[in-house]
């Protein structure tokens, strides 16, 4: 179907990749454009749903690398860009710094190789304990750091507040056109068909909501609307929140990330709700059931909970004793699971569908993707127009043969925890987190 700005284009999803493509359709001209999404925005469910998240792009010594980090990389570079200058997410980047570090000889090595030789930033290497104590304020880092060596970078990286961000995105796309639309009639229970080609979607209240091209942006919920051939993998993360004293949150302003690629990291308390965010690190959990689609097979089914399983409660606490000990022991005032989908090589899917000409993919975030949130609607918009760039094209392609006897339980270059993929399927019942009133 020829595209105009007068076309009609649906996008299925109000996440974070939803609501930036849809202001960058809106900011190109299109004049027809609707989202549907189950939930107002921002969603319970959504991963960008969130009161900060990393976002860290630093150039790199050389051009010589492999196309998929050389052209997330660029994803990642024109991204920092947008958060400085964009008006729309440039009050919500706080360029902070980071730290990132590993506390075994083996994970120390692998973020010298991985995180910081590739890069031209300056990095300050961080020895001991007293090192990365004076990165914050007196009485903020307590903690021993057993083991622990770390680099500190001040620029290029820091936190976003990607609630925030994504609301704002939502709002300037509706000033500027765009329909959205929530409940039962956003609620997309099936894409539309008609002689081969996707039309639109169907909503969970019997409507079939017609466009002449659809966007299928819906995070991991975008698994169980069309057969990915393997090529998704949803896969959650868990986080958690403590409550601060008003003064506290004074103290702990503007600090840098401190990120343990197998720990754990956390940012500078929200300063609406007085609550530190803290995540446990590990390569993910999945929630493995029959597939329907392919017997003998299981797949990963993401479901929204606001509670985490307990071991990932006690990896958060076993953080906070090596690095703020006086925090170790509060209690938690917020949990939930946060869901993602991954692609076999981590790099996003991007691309018309190889049968379905009229339905465009903008999924498999890879845990990567909010930090680009101020310009990946524009690459999706350009991927819509046929002009995205080879560079990225090539990368962000359909491309099944990766997902050819795919390994669900791969790692994939993660670390932390039992250092392997874990399954919600064996926790059980009682072996969730209260959370405190």
């Amino acid at each position: 179907m020829p595209l105009s700005h007068e076309s009609s284009i649906l996008v299925i999803g109000a996440g974070t990749w939803g609501c930036s493509t849809s202001l960058h359709l809106a900011r190109r001209g299109y004049k027809n454009v609707q989202v549907l999404d189950l939930h107002p925005v921002p969603s319970p469910i959504a991963a960008g749903n969130d009161v900060n998240k990393i976002m860290e792009h630093k150039e790199l010594k050389s051009s010589n690398l492999d196309p998929i980090s050389a052209a997330l990389a660029a994803c990642s570079r024109s991204a920092l860009r947008g958060w400085k200058t964009d008006p729309v997410f440039q009050p919500y980047f706080h360029e902070t710094g980071i730290i990132v570090s590993g506390h075994t000889p083996e994970l120390i090595q692998h973020v010298k190789k991985a995180e910081i030789d590739p890069f031209k930033a300056d990095f300050v290497a961080l020895e001991t304990a007293e090192d990365f104590r004076r990165t914050m304020p007196p009485g903020v880092l307590t903690g021993e750091f057993p083991g622990w060596k770390g680099w500190y970078s001040k620029e290029g990286a820091g936190w976003i507040h990607t609630q925030k961000a994504m609301v704002s995105a939502y709002t300037e796309a509706k000033i500027l056109g765009v329909k959205f639309s929530t409940g039962p009639s956003g609620h997309v229970v099936a894409l539309a068909y008609e002689d081969g080609d996707v039309i639109g979607a169907k909503t969970i209240d019997g409507v079939i909501h017609k466009a002449e091209h659809t966007i299928l942006a819906a995070g991991a919920g975008s698994d169980h609307l069309l057969d990915f051939k393997r090529q998704l993998r949803p896969t959650a993360w868990t986080l958690c929140h403590i409550r601060m004293t008003p003064e506290e949150v004074t103290k702990y302003q503007d600090l840098p990330v401190l990120f343990n690629i197998a720990k754990g990291f956390f940012m500078e308390p929200d300063a609406d709700k007085h609550e530190l965010k803290i995540c446990d690190e590990h390569p993910g959990y999945c929630n493995f059931i029959p597939n329907p689609i392919r017997p003998g097979e299981t797949k990963s089914v993401p479901f929204p909970k606001h509670q985490i399983p307990l071991e990932a409660e006690l990896r958060v606490r076993d953080f906070l004793q090596d690095t703020m000990p006086h925090l170790a022991k509060r209690p938690l005032v917020f949990a939930r699971i946060c869901w993602d989908a991954d692609t076999p090589d981590r790099a996003f899917l991007i691309d018309r569908h190889p049968e379905h000409p009229s339905l465009l993919l903008a999924v498999g975030g890879s845990g990567r993707a909010a930090k680009d949130m101020p310009t990946i609607g524009g690459f999706i918009c350009d991927a819509l127009e046929g002009n995205l760039e080879k560079e990225w094209k090539d990368v962000m392609r359909w491309r099944p043969e990766t997902a050819v006897h795919r390994d669900w339980h791969s790692t994939q270059d993660r670390f932390g925890g039992p250092n392997k993929v874990m399954d919600f399927q064996d926790v059980k019942d009682d072996e969730w987190t209260e959370i405190s009133a």
